[in-house]
């Protein structure tokens, strides 16, 4: 009797135990799916060097020949005016003495430009200075070639040269070259400026060419 009544108490035991509640924090927590990781946005894109090999080749520009920055040779000095050599003086006060008599036996072949012994002279074109000489008759004297190297122009009777004044210079239309004078066999009370033209063979000496009358061109502006 006893032993019966311990089994009954034991399955009523047992019965109670596992009708029971389990605690909620016991529960395994909701398995919800997890949500996608956010992908981090990429760096921006790094400025990488391409190797020399893989740049474009930059050609460098083409040399300019001087004959293109230059006169053309068929460019006649008849054509382009010069500008008057000696400063204070205009067109109009210019005589034409190109074909005077210079003695019996020779023309004059140039012009005798009055002024006061002082006043600058000026290039009567661009070119390049090629002679800086000492004669008995022409005194101090400048020869000057146009950029063509077609014509070289003579400026004779120089009181002095300009500061600085050398062969092979480089020379501007306007640039003061020197100043009249009465050297060589000009008449010293009359200063003057002995202004000549001449135009160039084959050999371009400085010392000859043939003669061209300065005043049409000085004049024709």
């Amino acid at each position: 009797m006893t032993l019966m009544l311990g089994v009954v108490i034991g399955v009523v035991a047992a019965v109670l135990y596992l009708g029971r509640s389990v605690p909620v924090d016991r529960l395994p927590a909701a398995t919800t799916p997890a949500a996608a990781p956010v992908a981090a946005s990429p760096p921006p894109a790094q400025q990488v060097p391409l190797p020399a090999s893989a740049l474009p080749e930059v050609q460098p520009p083409a040399p300019v020949s001087p004959e293109a920055t230059s006169v053309p040779a068929e460019v006649k000095v008849a054509t382009q005016p010069l500008l008057m050599p000696v400063a204070g003086v205009s067109a109009k006060e210019l005589t034409d003495t190109y074909n005077q008599s210079r003695g019996t036996e020779r023309k004059h072949e140039a012009l005798d430009i009055l002024a006061p012994k002082g006043t600058p002279v000026f290039a009567v074109a661009d070119g390049k200075i090629v002679k800086l000489f000492n004669s008995k008759p022409g005194g101090l004297t400048v020869y000057q070639f146009d950029v063509a190297e077609k014509y070289s122009y003579y400026y004779a009777h120089l009181d002095r040269y300009a500061p600085n004044l050398k062969e092979g210079q480089p020379i501007r239309r306007g640039e003061m070259i020197g100043y009249v004078g009465t050297t060589g066999n000009a008449d010293p009370a009359t200063p003057h400026l002995h202004f000549a033209v001449f135009e160039l063979d084959a050999k371009k000496n400085w010392w000859e060419g043939a003669p061209v009358n300065p005043y049409p061109l000085l004049t024709a502006q």
